[in-house]
């Protein structure tokens, strides 16, 4: 007899709640939706440069809905193979994946390369100065556009209900703010350390190690941090973690 899994998931409320509802699902488990972030576009597109940098899918998106593309001299960066998907859907030829897809395997991968160049970084306003700072360690000539705001959504928050009656099995975090932003609908509904002692007695997953980090300055154990930073990682990882098989 398998363990009953309630993960609670905090996609956009996009088609990637879908999706990570689809795959929760497909693995055994009980998905519980709680979209944490809402897109909010700037109306902004990247400026040309010899390398542009693009961190999510959703900045490609909004980029390519507003008439923008690389130039033919542009070096192209994005963040991992999500990002790499979805500019190779609008048309763009993508130049450099880093082997760790982070804030810190970009500049790794650009390393060497950028020294006094023109460096454009395009995406939301709450990106990681990680990557800002180590591309102008790196020597390069950085110039960020944000082109979309990051916020939490009005109906954001029954999963810290779920977490303060300890009704979850597991929490799969994506990004830093999701982890701000689950602490705040927690703390409006004046259950934040309820909600926190929930997550103690779940199987707690981050994307990756800032979001780790994130988590664990506020608290929060993280139990969770896939080898490859993809919800797809994410999500199985968590998954094995909290439904050992077990037998009566």
């Amino acid at each position: 007899m398998s363990r009953q899994v309630r993960v609670a998931v905090f996609r956009p409320d996009d088609e990637r709640i879908g999706d990570a509802v689809e795959l929760l699902s497909s693995l055994g488990a009980d998905p519980v939706p709680d979209p944490m972030l809402a897109v909010e576009a700037t109306g902004r597109t990247p400026e040309d440069a010899p390398y542009v940098i693009l961190t999510s899918k959703t900045g490609v998106e909004l980029a390519a809905e507003r008439g923008w593309k690389p130039a033919p001299e542009t070096t192209l960066a994005a963040i991992g193979p999500a990002t790499a998907e979805a500019a190779r859907e609008v048309g763009w030829e993508v130049d450099l994946v880093p082997k760790e897809y982070t804030s810190a395997g970009l500049v790794e991968a650009l390393e060497g390369h950028i020294e006094g160049v023109r460096v454009e970084v395009a995406r939301s306003d709450h990106g990681s100065d990680v990557l800002t700072d180590g591309l102008r360690a790196a020597g390069g000539d950085v110039h960020e556009t944000v082109l979309y705001r990051l916020v939490r959504p009005e109906s954001a928050g029954h999963s810290t209900e779920r977490a303060a009656e300890g009704e979850l099995e597991a929490a799969a975090f994506t990004s830093s703010l999701t982890v701000e932003h689950f602490l705040e609908a927690a703390a409006e509904r004046g259950i934040e350390e309820a909600a926190r002692k929930g997550l103690s007695s779940a199987v707690v997953g981050a994307i990756g190690d800032p979001t780790r980090e994130t988590a664990e300055s506020h608290g929060i154990t993280v139990d969770v941090v896939p080898g490859e930073a993809t919800f797809e990682s994410l999500a199985t990882a968590v998954v094995e973690r909290a439904a050992p098989s077990y037998h009566e």
